[in-house]
């Protein structure tokens, strides 16, 4: 084997041309604690986006390999790792403990060989592929947390998700309908809101000619104060900004507004009226752990679930990938196999 690998490597912040491969980095070595995983598959998240472009507030240690999500087979084991060995196929949680995420605060999987501590790993199943593996950690995990382990949803709960073609949305459209749920998908394109559809989304809005609030007054009837009638149980609103007060005018009264994030602005406009008068729920979901993603894992390998690829690309075009990640062009997940 040689000592060098290709990899995707940030040298510096800014818009993606400051994003390398390279074909001379040393592969990794197996210290005391770690394995060395061959990778198989990495997928890119928008959390990749904003460490290319520098997060206020967060020192990322340049150059770096980019990709928070991977999975692959260990290559080689280091000392005091007993239950491991070399050619398990293993899908690596991207937080490293006491050092941070992967891809951001050390090397990520956007290489043919990544350093890991082996707590960060988890037995892939025979049946779940790489590349469904790497689709999981940021954007299912997220999502299965946030719908299943927080039990914030049931079976016919009309939920409306903004945001519905990206990793995290695709991903809650998927679970939701596993726990029976009638889903209402927002997108930005008739295109996408057609391809959400054929996901199994029961209605699509796209949010660029309609307003989806009104959309769901005039199809759910308008929330009451007295009653339960009108509006819909849960919206899914990761984006915040401009979406956050009209997510809360369509609220039925007892409904649940979640949140995991804020992709269009963390300081939205409010109203308080509504979360008393409605007596609203909002409830926030941080990230994921390791039971989101052996669950997940789970679900896959029974045939439940099945995450949805926008597209797979060798690492020699993964720049090309991400900018599509960047410019919301893509459905669901970006998958780099190296």
């Amino acid at each position: 084997m040689t000592s060098t690998m290709k990899a995707l490597v940030l040298r510096a912040h800014g818009d993606l041309d400051q994003l390398q491969i390279v074909t001379d980095k040393p592969i990794p070595q197996a210290t005391a604690g770690h394995v060395v995983i061959r990778v198989g598959a990495s997928s890119f998240n928008y959390h990749d986006v904003f460490t290319v472009r520098g997060m206020p507030g967060i020192k990322v240690p340049l150059p770096v390999v980019i990709g928070l999500d991977l999975a692959g087979t260990i290559s080689a084991i280091g000392d005091d790792v007993t239950d491991w060995k070399v050619g398990d196929r293993v899908l690596v949680n991207p937080l490293k403990p006491g050092v941070g995420l992967m891809g951001e605060m050390t090397d990520g999987g956007m290489a043919e060989y990544v350093a890991a501590d082996a707590r960060q790993l988890i037995r892939l199943p025979d049946a779940v592929t790489f590349e469904q593996a790497a689709s999981l950690p940021v954007a299912y995990g997220t999502a299965h947390r946030m719908l299943i382990t927080h039990r914030t949803i049931k079976a016919g709960d009309k939920v409306l998700i903004l945001g519905a073609s990206g990793g995290v949305g695709t991903a809650s459209i998927i679970l939701a309908k596993l726990l029976g749920a009638e889903v209402i998908a927002c997108a930005g394109s008739d295109e996408k809101c057609a391809r959400l559809k054929a996901l199994g989304a029961d209605h699509v809005v796209n949010y660029q000619t309609t307003d989806f609030s009104k959309w769901a007054i005039a199809r759910y009837g308008k929330p009451e104060r007295r009653t339960h009638e009108g509006g819909v149980d849960v919206v899914i609103n990761f984006t915040g900004g401009d979406t956050w007060l009209p997510s809360l005018r369509c609220l039925k009264r007892g409904g649940t507004l979640l949140v995991c994030g804020a992709t269009a602005g963390y300081d939205p406009k409010e109203d308080l009226r509504y979360v008393w008068s409605f007596e609203l729920n909002i409830r926030g979901s941080n990230s994921f752990y390791e039971e989101d993603l052996t669950a997940l894992l789970d679900l896959i390998a029974a045939g439940k679930i099945d995450p949805l690829i926008d597209r797979a690309v060798p690492l020699d075009q993964a720049v090309e990938g991400l900018a599509q990640i960047r410019d919301r062009t893509v459905l669901g997940k970006v998958v780099v196999t190296p």
